[in-house]
Formats: structure tokens, C-alpha cells, sequence
């Protein structure tokens, strides 16, 4: 069973939200000829889009055609909305939910449903996903890279971790706002194509400086994009860790023995790439990816596997879905 754990989705309409509870910065979508729209952040334009990104009929013809069994589906994060009032953000989220779930439960051999929730307040967030595991059956939870301003080893996020552990629920870390030096990158759409993996290796290495790993040894978290940067900056990681007191008094162990715990996609854009993060990483701690249906992903997220040289065991790892079923607690057919 191939099963794409990273692709996005978004309803196929939504209220205004702006007009119901204020502020002008909520994303909306406006229809436009051809299967097409828009999303708008307020009146600033964000991103174009097709019906690949609302419609489980035109997604399922294109899984077939890619060879993918099951994607699981999460929002794009223009929608986590951590900026919001968190009653407004938690409606939002519940909106989304509930389409992810309903899709889920329409075909239920085709999708899997990741939540959002809003992280901006770590108690209104633990309700929702609670609601969202246990109304929806929702077994993952998508979250951006620093919530509501926080890195992960803030203190205040400690407890939905724990949640995520107690309720069973994967968690699918996707890079978004606010972005490590994003003053830095206003040209050449960098803000993707860089700032995104080096907000995910600020992000791993937080977890993993923060003690997280440590305390909740059986939490599930998955990192999009191959982890970004992470894997290529662990073997300085564990340097400094090695010679310097700083990251000795945070963790007790190398960067490295929590690094191997944690899952990772295979949209690395690179064969050579993903040969090393399995090598880096282990292979039973990478799943496949695509970011469909946006531009920076893999057109053949299966064939970037078989291409990548990998040895049969770790191909397999990845491909035949056990990796996925395990992250997701997914039962395998």
C-alpha cells in the first residue's frame, strides 16, 4: 500500500470569514473559470489553484496515474491561521476538520485525514484535537514549524505534545510563518525555496535541544521535505553537542539518537538527497511525500523512490507502506 502522507487539500468553498469575526487577513477563495481559483489572504493575492486541490474525484484519477494507494490529507499552511483571535482560529480549524473527515469517510481506502488546530493557544489546540480524534477519527494533526511564534521547545507547547501522545495522534510538522530570516528573502520566491528547510532544521533541532524527544519517547512527529536542512546540519549537531557544555546540560544523549527518531518525507527533489537521509536517518523513518498538488513537490513521488538508488529493503521500507502505517497507525490490508 503506497501511501503519500504529505499532500494538501482545502474545501471546495468556505464562508468569508473576515465578515464574521473580524480582522482582514483570513484566507478565502475565489472561484474563477475552468476549475480554477484563488486564494487571497484579505485582498492580497496568495496563490492560484485547480480542482486537484479540492476534489476527491480528480485527485483519485491522479493517484491512480501516479501509482499512489492512499494519500493522507492535510491543509496548506496559509490556513493554519496562527496570527487569529484562537475561537476564531478553532472555528476555522473545525471547518477544515470536518471536510477532511468527511472525504475520509467517503473513501476510506484512499484517504487518511490530518486536523489543524490552533496552536496560538496550546488549550483551545488540545480541545480541538481531542474533538478531531475522537468526533472525526482523525488520526494525524498538521502543524506549522514555529505556532504562534513558538519554537518547540517552549514550554507552553510541552502539553499538546503530551495530548498528541495520549490521544494516539501523529503530528506532521509542514514549515510556515513566521520563517527564520525571512527579512532576508523577498526575491527570487525564496521564502519556499530556501526558507522553508531552514525553518525545519531550526525546528527539529528545538525538539530535540528542547527535550521533547526525550520526555515523550513515544511521540510520532514527522518533518515534510526530507526534514529540510536537518539532515545535512545533524553531523555539526552532534559536534556541538559533543564539545560544547551548553547542549550536554539540554539532552543526555547525541542529537543523533533523537534524530532517529523521528519520520521524515521523501521530497527531497534529489535521489543522491534521499539516499542520504535514509542513510542519515535510518530507513524505516521515511515515508513518501509529494506536497501534491503544488509546484514545489514531486510529479512521480513513487518513481523519485525507485530512482534514488536505494538498497531493496529500504525501497521497499518506503513504498510498500509500512513506514506510512506506523506514523499514521494506519492497519495494513
Amino acid at each position: 500500500m503506497r501511501v503519500d502522507v504529505h499532500t494538501h487539500v482545502v474545501p471546495e468553498r468556505w464562508e468569508d470569514w473576515a465578515a464574521r469575526y473580524g480582522g482582514g487577513n483570513w484566507p478565502r477563495l475565489e472561484p474563477r473559470e475552468g476549475c480554477r481559483a484563488t486564494i487571497f489572504t484579505g485582498a492580497q493575492f496568495f496563490r492560484d489553484i485547480d480542482d486537484r486541490a479540492w476534489s476527491p474525484a480528480r485527485r483519485l484519477e491522479n493517484m491512480d496515474r501516479l501509482r499512489v494507494d492512499m494519500q493522507a490529507l492535510s491543509p496548506p499552511p496559509v490556513m493554519f491561521c496562527y496570527w487569529a483571535d484562537a475561537k476564531a482560529a478553532q472555528e476555522f480549524a473545525r471547518m477544515q476538520n470536518a471536510n477532511v473527515a468527511e472525504i475520509v469517510a467517503r473513501h476510506p481506502k484512499r484517504f487518511a485525514g490530518m486536523a489543524t488546530v490552533p496552536l496560538q493557544a496550546p488549550g483551545l489546540a488540545i480541545d480541538e484535537l481531542r474533538h478531531a480524534r475522537e468526533r472525526f477519527g482523525l488520526r494525524a494533526v498538521e502543524i506549522g514549524t514555529c505556532p504562534g511564534g513558538r519554537d518547540f521547545d517552549d514550554p507552553a507547547l510541552f502539553d499538546f505534545f503530551a495530548a498528541c501522545v495520549d490521544l494516539d495522534v501523529a503530528v506532521f510538522v509542514h514549515p510556515a510563518a513566521p520563517l527564520v530570516g525571512l527579512d532576508r528573502m523577498k526575491k527570487y520566491y525564496f521564502p519556499l525555496i530556501v526558507g522553508n528547510p531552514l525553518e525545519s532544521a531550526l525546528a527539529i533541532s528545538t525538539l530535540i535541544f528542547g527535550g521533547v524527544l526525550e520526555r515523550l519517547p513515544r511521540l510520532r512527529i514527522g518533518f515534510a521535505h526530507g526534514g529540510g536542512a536537518f539532515p545535512f546540519t545533524l553531523a555539526r549537531l552532534n559536534h556541538g553537542w559533543a564539545v560544547r557544555s551548553e547542549g550536554r546540560a539540554a539532552i543526555p544523549h547525541e542529537p543523533r539518537h533523537y534524530a532517529r527518531r523521528i519520520w521524515v518525507d521523501s521530497l527531497t527533489l534529489g535521489a543522491a538527497n534521499l539516499k542520504f537521509i535514509v542513510e542519515e536517518l535510518g530507513m524505516e523513518r521515511v515515508v513518501i511525500g509529494s506536497d501534491y498538488p503544488f509546484d514545489m513537490g514531486a510529479d512521480d513521488p513513487i518513481g523519485a523512490v525507485e530512482r534514488a538508488d536505494l538498497a531493496p529493503a529500504a525501497r521497499a521500507a518506503i513504498l510498500d507502506g509500512a513506514n506510512a502505517a506506523r506514523f499514521l497507525g494506519l492497519a495494513m490490508p
